[in-house]
């Protein structure tokens, strides 16, 4: 039945008429409690909220798929605005974006020259970038520009999917940059030939990737809700006497956060992924898709109770 749903909200993800009423209605049917606001503006006292809390954040500006050149220059200048309002307002945060909203599926000139224009940017306002990682189709062509990025800039991320056969090689060739990576289970539909069907599989394969970048002394985001990741992230760490600065958790807000408060509290960086933007359709059928209990808290925001 799980397996059901999973299917039936990654179906839903993809539907283009239901994106299409979701940016018409708003924030509503539960999804208010994973996504901050329809603006950054509106998002703002949540961000602070966090970090008066001790957690630093990460936003995302949500949307994906841009197929023109004018869209993905109001994507890339959205980014901009929020770097330097990140500047301005104090916040403790860092950026995340889909490189398919700067261009990516147009041309690599084109996406190279509007990332090139946000992390000038970052730079000058002292923001860390994570470009996120999007389904198996685009992996290798997000790897390379990520490569090619990080030998201009060091104030830049990239996503690492568990789910994905390769990824273990894929952390194991991008050593030699030493990059900071954000390890994920992954959250797309994917084919058998490509990508563990089996969580258990996916679990094996996170934990390797976990330790293999820990050990080779790497900066580590270890993204998860899962209480066995976690904790073997913390017996790992413990065993390897791994400092605190090395690592850090992260969860998406709205999801866990009692389990957030908790990490915190004991000593852990926690950052917390926010996304706003009224393009939120897609990324919130993927949460309803990873986690169906997460139908549970949506139905009570619907109903109220």
């Amino acid at each position: 039945m799980e397996q059901v749903m999973r299917n039936f909200f990654l179906f839903l993800a993809k539907n283009k008429p239901m994106t299409s009423l979701a940016k018409k209605y708003g924030l509503r049917f539960g999804a208010a409690r994973f996504v901050a606001g329809a603006t950054l503006e509106s998002s703002i006292a949540a961000i602070k909220k966090l970090n008066e809390k001790g957690m630093p954040v990460t936003i995302d500006h949500l949307g994906e798929f841009v197929d023109n050149e004018r869209e993905a220059a109001e994507m890339t200048e959205h980014c901009i605005q929020a770097i330097k309002a990140i500047d301005k307002e104090k916040l403790d945060s860092q950026l995340s974006l889909k490189m398919t909203s700067m261009g990516l599926d147009i041309s690599d000139e084109l996406v190279l020259s509007n990332m090139r224009k946000i992390m000038d940017a970052a730079v000058k306002h002292n923001v860390f970038i994570t470009i996120d990682m999007e389904d198996y189709s685009r992996c290798e062509k997000t790897l390379h520009i990520f490569k090619q990025l990080k030998k201009e800039y060091d104030n830049i991320s990239t996503v690492i999917q568990a789910y994905l056969y390769r990824s273990l090689e894929d952390v194991q060739n991008l050593n030699e940059y030493q990059p900071n990576l954000r390890l994920v289970k992954g959250a797309y539909k994917e084919s058998p030939s490509v990508a563990y069907p089996e969580k258990s599989d996916v679990d094996n394969n996170f934990k390797k990737l976990i330790e293999t970048h820990l050990l080779n002394g790497n900066y580590t985001a270890v993204a998860t809700h899962d209480d066995e990741i976690i904790q073997y992230t913390k017996d790992l760490v413990d065993k390897h006497n791994i400092p605190f600065d090395q690592f850090e958790f992260q969860m998406l807000y709205g999801i866990r956060v009692e389990r957030q408060d908790q990490l915190m509290q004991e000593g852990y960086k926690m950052r917390i992924y926010v996304p706003y933007g009224n393009d939120w359709y897609g990324y919130f059928m993927r949460r309803l898709a990873e986690r169906p209990a997460n139908v549970l808290f949506v139905l009570k925001g619907v109903f109220g109770k």
